[in-house]
């Protein structure tokens, strides 16, 4: 079964909406209209009892009513739209002005609506004006007053049944020109794709109501453009560092294999080749990590930890590296945090490598920690060339290299540490940056003392 579309439906809305309306405004008219004419014939029946009583006055008997009958009669000659029954003080009939009266009348007083012989009338029986004077029952022939409401009726029906319609045309026009912004919305969004990222919906010339939809849209478009741009310059940056890689093994292997050769040469070619190889999956692993990192898998551990200790141990580590290349390892403070050991001395160990890669010798790298209670903040300083300031915001993107010299493909780092970092301190729900001045270059990260619920990190050559 085919659904309405959204016009349909509210034109169907709107057509019913108006029906009930006026048809409830039609049957509020019309009772109000029936107690009005009710109103309207009481007050005549009262005017013409007054006249009648006045006849019949005295008239106790039904000798004394005989008398007084033609008087009663011309008075009946005027009002050809009223009948009337008198009865004696004892119940018994004495006159009907109309052969069609039934024998049984309503006697209770009051008035009432009766339908005779197919006519409809209004009876009144209006309390005698002495225990002796006679009983007098008035019908009044309102047959003008039953046409008139009919044809309202009709008209009510006829109206209710125009104005729907009228309502539900007028109702589909609002309604389409209303959703025009959305079949607009709908055109954009059916022409969005991978190669035409870039369309944006008009959000001046959309109503109030949509334009919060439309930023909405908007943002989501912007979005999608700049994760597809990263992608595509994430894939580029891929396909230049295993290029050289790749090549290197191809012409070594096909150099080696271009003529017989002692073990020992073999031996070598293999060695050489396990080196590509090893720097090949390595950077296939932290491809894969940063990949998590984007979608939010990584899921750091909630252990308390001392820094000052985690420090140490690496500080441990590095030191004969550090003493061969006489250059000065040192930590001060003291901190406690909730998190992951391993992630976090992996991202220590990438700014501690970065800083022992760039120190001078006769140089110095010192570890500062503090903090307070909700916070602990752990600066990574070195001493040596600063960066330059137009470097420093792409530190942290993905395969880039701060030093000139080094190039793509090369098995000595691919340039994702820094991101690496970057990623393992936002999945912690702490934030990395950097300071870099001529002969001081510091690296400052900020991690909170209990370890938030994982969030997904910012995708991107930035993170």
């Amino acid at each position: 079964m085919r659904r309405l579309s959204l016009s349909s439906r509210l034109a169907l809305l709107f057509a019913g909406c108006t029906a009930v309306v006026s048809l409830f405004a039609g049957v509020l008219f019309g009772r109000a209209s029936e107690v009005h004419f009710v109103e309207l014939d009481q007050q005549l029946m009262e005017s013409r009892l007054a006249g009648l009583r006045s006849t019949l006055h005295g008239a106790s008997t039904l000798e004394q009513f005989t008398q007084r009958l033609p008087l009663l009669l011309q008075d009946l000659s005027h009002q050809p739209d009223l009948s009337v029954r008198v009865r004696g003080p004892d119940g018994h009939v004495w006159f009907d002005s109309s052969t069609q009266l039934p024998a049984e009348l309503p006697t209770t007083p009051g008035l009432v609506s009766l339908q005779i012989s197919g006519t409809d009338y209004r009876v009144l029986n209006p309390a005698p004006d002495s225990p002796g004077a006679p009983r007098l029952t008035l019908l009044l022939d309102i047959t003008h007053h039953q046409h008139f409401l009919q044809r309202m009726q009709r008209l009510i029906w006829m109206t209710v049944s125009l104005s729907a319609l009228a309502t539900a045309i007028l109702g589909a026009w609002a309604a389409r020109s209303g959703l025009r912004p959305l079949r607009r919305m709908s055109a954009i969004a059916a022409s969005v794709s991978a190669d035409s990222l870039n369309a944006r919906l008009p959000q001046a010339q959309m109503p109030a109501e949509l334009a919060e939809l439309a930023n909405a849209f908007n943002a989501m478009l912007s979005r999608l453009d700049a994760s597809f741009q990263r992608l595509s310059a994430f894939s580029a940056d891929i396909a230049h560092e295993l290029r050289t890689p790749l090549s290197n093994l191809l012409t070594h292997t096909q150099v080696t294999l271009t003529r017989p050769r002692d073990r020992d040469a073999y031996r070598e070619a293999l060695h050489s080749n396990l080196e590509e190889l090893q720097w090949m999956a390595q950077l296939v692993n932290d491809m894969l990590y940063l990949a998590k990192a984007d979608h939010g898998l990584l899921t750091p551990k909630r252990e308390p930890l001392d820094v000052a200790h985690e420090v140490d141990a690496l500080l441990e580590f590095y030191a004969l590296l550090a003493e061969d290349s006489h250059i000065q390892l040192s930590h001060t403070g003291n901190g406690q945090i909730a998190g992951d050991r391993s992630m976090l001395r992996r991202a220590l160990s990438n700014l501690l490598d970065n800083a022992l890669r760039y120190t001078p010798a006769g140089g110095a790298i010192k570890v500062l920690i503090g903090g307070s209670a909700a916070s602990v903040s752990i600066t990574i300083e070195n001493t040596g060339p600063g960066i330059p300031a137009e470097q420093v915001p792409r530190l942290f993107d993905r395969f880039y290299r701060a030093d000139p010299a080094r190039r793509e493909g090369s098995s000595e780092h691919a340039g994702l540490g820094l991101a690496i970092t970057q990623s393992i301190i936002r999945a912690h729900g702490g934030q990395i940056r950097c300071d870099s001045q001529e002969g001081l270059t510091r690296f400052v990260v900020e991690l909170p003392a209990k370890l938030p619920s994982p969030q997904p990190s910012p995708s991107g050559r930035g993170s």
